[in-house]
C-alpha cells in the first residue's frame, strides 16, 4: 500500500511517500480503506520526537490518528462492524507505528464509530481527535452546565471551534479568544469573540465582570495565566497544552479513544449541532506540506489529507 512514513525524528522533510506492507488485522480490529486523515499538532510533535518519553516509536512510523474510511475486513472477534461500513476513528495506540496517513489502517474497534451521514469524508476525518478533546474536556473535566459562562482559547482552531459549538449545545455562554480576522467565524459558531494580546483580561472582564465559570486552555503560557485570573471564585480550569495548570488546581487533559463518546459526536454532527470546518486539503503524497501548514499554528478549523479512491 502507499503510505507516508518517517524512519527518524525530524522536520517535515523526514516524511516519505512510498510502499509499505498492508497492516495485519488483530481479532478486535478492522482493516479500513482510508478516505481522509486529519492533521493535528500532536502529529508533528510526535514526528519531531517531543513525545518520545511517552510513546515508543516503532520505525518506520506512519503518522496520523484521525481517519474516515470504509471497513474492508473485520477481525475474527469483531461484531460491531462489517465490511462496507463507513466509520471514523481516533486511532491512537500506546506506541507510534501504524497511523492513518496510508491507504489502509488497522484500527481497534474501541477507537471507532460510525461516520456521520451528513459530513463529507474530509469533514468526518476532522471530527475524532479534536471533537473528542472538546467533548471530554467540557463534559468530564470541566462539567459545564447550562447557564454557565465558558472561556475557550483559540476558538477558531480545530479543537476550539468544536468546543464553542459543544459548549453552546450544553447551554453555556461562550467567550472565545481569536485573531480579529476570525471573529466573524467565532460568531457563526455561537461564541462571543475577543482578541488575543495585550488587554485580553480586561476585554473578557468587560463581557464577564464576575468571572467565567470554566476556562478551556488550548494554548498554554499567557493564555493559561489569563484563564487563572479570569476564573470566578468557584471556577474550573482545564488545559490540553500546559501541565502547569496543575499548580493552579486545574486539570491537565489528554484525549482518550472512546467509542461511545465518538458515536455521540457523530450523532451531534448529523443533528446539525456541530460542524467541522476544513480549511485546507492535501493529497496523501503532499502530507509534508500539510504538516508544515499545521505547524504554523495559524489555521482555521482543520487541515486534512485525502486518499483518492482511484489510488486504492
Amino acid at each position: 500500500m502507499k503510505a507516508i512514513s518517517y524512519s527518524r525524528y525530524g522536520g517535515p522533510d523526514v516524511l516519505e511517500y512510498g510502499e509499505l506492507p498492508e497492516p495485519k488485522v488483530g481479532p478486535d480490529s478492522v482493516l479500513i480503506e482510508v478516505r481522509a486523515a486529519a492533521v493535528n499538532p500532536v502529529d508533528w510533535k510526535c514526528r519531531e520526537g517531543y513525545l518520545d518519553g511517552m510513546f515508543e516509536a516503532v520505525f518506520p512510523v506512519v503518522p496520523g490518528w484521525d481517519v474516515s474510511g470504509v471497513v474492508v475486513r473485520p477481525g475474527v472477534a469483531v461484531t460491531e462492524f462489517a465490511a462496507g461500513d463507513e466509520v471514523i476513528g481516533y486511532v491512537r495506540e500506546d506506541f507510534l507505528s501504524r497511523g492513518t496517513f496510508a491507504e489502509y489502517v488497522a484500527a481497534p474497534v474501541r477507537t471507532l464509530a460510525r461516520k456521520p451521514r451528513t459530513l463529507t469524508w474530509e469533514e468526518a476525518a476532522g471530527l475524532p481527535l479534536a471533537g473528542l478533546t472538546a467533548y471530554q474536556v467540557l463534559t468530564k473535566a470541566l462539567r459545564v452546565k447550562r447557564g454557565e459562562t465558558v472561556l475557550v482559547h483559540a476558538a477558531a482552531g480545530g479543537v476550539g471551534s468544536l468546543a464553542v459549538q459543544i459548549a453552546r449545545h450544553l447551554g453555556a455562554r461562550v467567550i472565545g479568544t481569536a485573531s480579529e480576522s476570525n471573529h466573524d467565524f467565532v460568531r457563526q459558531l455561537g461564541g462571543e469573540p475577543v482578541a488575543y494580546g495585550a488587554g485580553l483580561v480586561e476585554r473578557v472582564r468587560g463581557l464577564a465582570p464576575e468571572g467565567v465559570d470554566a476556562a478551556f486552555d488550548t494554548v498554554g503560557g499567557d493564555a493559561l495565566q489569563a484563564s487563572v485570573t479570569l476564573l470566578s471564585p468557584e471556577g474550573r480550569l482545564s488545559s490540553i497544552a500546559d501541565p502547569d495548570v496543575l499548580t493552579y488546581g486545574g486539570l491537565y487533559s489528554w484525549v482518550r479513544p472512546d467509542a461511545e463518546d465518538l458515536q455521540q459526536l457523530s450523532e451531534l454532527a448529523d443533528q446539525g449541532v456541530v460542524r467541522v470546518h476544513v480549511s485546507d486539503t492535501f493529497p496523501l503524497d503532499r502530507a509534508a506540506d500539510a504538516h508544515r501548514l499545521n505547524q504554523t499554528g495559524r489555521t482555521r478549523g482543520k487541515i486534512v489529507v485525502t486518499v483518492p479512491r482511484n489510488s486504492l
